[in-house]
């Protein structure tokens, strides 16, 4: 496979999981996604940041959230984020210090 095509399948790839997280599951939690699995919509915002810095392209992390969530933080919030128990949030601060703090 030559290199254009493997990046175009990451590209799709990356897409139809902002789709099925953004759309398909708006239901499940930011803080459930990172105490399961070490990151959240967050993380992929920040990710995507990131690339951006990597080539160049200095964006704000409000500007990188809007652009991968489709509105402002905020809005997404208020339309599709709950309360987190105290049980989630003390889950949350350890699954973020394993996965966000320690890599930063």
């Amino acid at each position: 496979m030559d290199q254009q095509t493997e990046i175009e399948l990451q590209a799709a790839a990356f897409r139809r999981l902002q789709k099925h997280l953004m759309e398909d599951r708006r239901d499940v939690q930011n803080i459930d996604l990172m105490n399961l699995a070490g990151f959240c919509r967050n993380c992929l915002s920040r990710w995507y940041q990131e690339a951006a810095a990597e080539q160049g392209i200095e964006i704000s992390k409000d500007e990188a959230r809007k652009i991968y969530y489709g509105m402002p933080y905020d809005d997404w919030k208020t339309a599709h984020q709950t309360e987190a128990s105290a049980d989630k949030q003390a889950a949350f601060e350890v699954a973020f210090d394993e996965n966000v703090t320690k890599k930063s």
